[in-house]
């Protein structure tokens, strides 16, 4: 939990956990080389809020630790109970008052009660592996030195040392689902079933969340080597995650939504969303989960912060003669070249030639219209271009990345996938031929 000589913040609310913490830290201190730091977060929720404040800076005081207060407003969002926005509220205050700080750890005063009490209202929900996990000793900065530790056995010391403490009255109130099964459920499970059920909850917890990191781990491995990332985007191919151990691939994509910022606990909908995503048949529409949107092409998955649609306007293109598309990072070449016998025409996607006298003119590129027809190379003849991109598998989310070189009004290129079928190259034409370079590389006249 610690490495020795950091700087650990630890939240005191005034309760025998916290204090027992306080205490067993400043105990440690000396000989792991921390500086302690105590926080105290005032909710401002109860009546005796502020005399709880009082006595946690005189117990500092009296320890000899600074202590800092962080008075917060908790605000409940649409759905969300008094609870879990007070538990938003107070993990934001400790954020802050770790950077203030300077603190690389935040000591939490979580007990073996809480641990079994978090494992059994979660089965009661109903919860999958994740939420079975139980509370981790460390998760990111949090550390949890006591989530091993009873509960009888913190007070008892409090008691031996002479170490007071403050009782919330809130955590006896029925309206409460975990005040219910801490008085209730827990008793009742230890005098008609297992006495040890604390213990047997906690290690059921434990033994989920070794399996629930293994899983992460091989997660981790699996988005390293499947996604190809582009700003704030990831693409991944779907017949590789669809090839992963079952519920790999939905841990895959819940760690791509972390990478892209959407850290937070998914939503029972949510997971259903994501193993959809992962299950054969059409491709559904876009997804959001958060801030994130989901689209899926026949292919491939693709996870992107959504921002504002590329948009390409036209610009004109001089024969001979170069033209920066900055919005996608390219470069659209055309040179003159004289026939040669021994001229081969390209053939792949990034390079094309045209007679350059049977080429209507002015050349312009831009993006994809409405209505747009393509006739490719060697087709019958024309369709909507949005026919072309679908029988060419290019995902909806490239479309609008798609630049297109029109000359007298038809597309002649769809730049990366075909050339049209205008002004083809005959022996002893003049040519004009075009080249697609990203922005930046090096040119080589020729």
């Amino acid at each position: 939990m610690v490495a020795g000589g950091e700087t650990v913040l630890v939240g005191v609310s005034g309760g025998a956990d916290s204090v027992a913490l306080l205490h067993s830290l400043r105990t440690l201190a000396p000989r792991l080389g921390l500086r302690l730091h105590v926080v105290h977060v005032n909710h401002g929720l109860r009546p005796d809020a502020d005399a709880d404040q009082a006595f946690v800076e005189e117990l500092a005081r009296r320890c000899e630790i600074a202590v800092s207060v962080e008075r917060v407003a908790v605000a409940r969002g649409a759905g969300e109970s008094p609870e879990a926005a007070a538990r938003a509220a107070r993990y934001a205050a400790f954020r802050r008052a770790a950077e203030r700080t300077g603190a690389a750890r935040v000591a939490l005063g979580h007990t073996a009660e809480d641990q079994a009490e978090t494992v059994l209202m979660r089965l009661l929900q109903g919860a999958g592996p994740r939420g079975l996990a139980g509370i981790p000793p460390v998760r990111g900065p949090y550390i949890r030195p006591l989530l091993d530790v009873r509960r009888r056995e913190i007070e008892a010391e409090l008691r031996r040392v002479g170490l007071a403490w403050r009782e919330d009255p809130t955590n006896r109130d029925p309206k409460f689902l975990r005040n219910r099964i801490r008085h209730d459920l827990l008793p009742f499970l230890a005098s008609s079933f297992e006495p040890r059920i604390v213990e047997a909850l906690c290690r059921a917890g434990s033994l989920t969340r070794a399996l629930v990191t293994e899983l992460e781990e091989v997660a981790a491995r699996e988005l390293d080597r499947l996604a190809v990332a582009r700003g704030q985007e990831v693409v991944l191919a779907l017949d590789e995650l669809r090839a992963l151990p079952s519920g790999v691939g939905e841990e895959v994509l819940r760690q791509a939504l972390a990478r892209l910022g959407e850290r937070g606990p998914l939503r029972a909908w949510a997971l259903r969303a994501l193993c959809h995503l992962l299950e054969a048949g059409d491709p559904a529409g876009p997804q959001r989960v958060g801030g994130v949107v989901i689209e899926r092409s026949p292919t491939h998955l693709r996870l992107s912060r959504q921002g504002q649609p590329v948009s390409l306007p036209e610009r004109p293109l001089q024969v001979p003669g170069s033209v920066a598309v900055h919005e996608i990072g390219l470069v659209i070449e055309a040179r003159v070249l004289n026939p040669s016998p021994t001229y081969e025409p390209p053939t792949g996607p990034w390079r094309v030639a045209f007679d350059l006298d049977r080429l209507p003119s002015p050349l312009r590129v831009r993006g994809r219209r409405p209505g747009d027809r393509f006739h490719p190379f060697g087709a019958p003849g024309s369709k909507p271009l949005k026919k072309f991109l679908i029988d060419a598998k290019v995902p909806r989310w490239e479309r609008g990345r798609l630049l297109l070189v029109v000359a007298g009004g038809e597309i002649v290129w769809a730049v990366g996938l075909r050339r049209g079928d205008a002004a083809p190259v005959v022996s002893g034409s003049r040519l004009v031929e075009l080249r697609a370079l990203p922005l930046g590389a090096d040119r080589v006249a020729e």
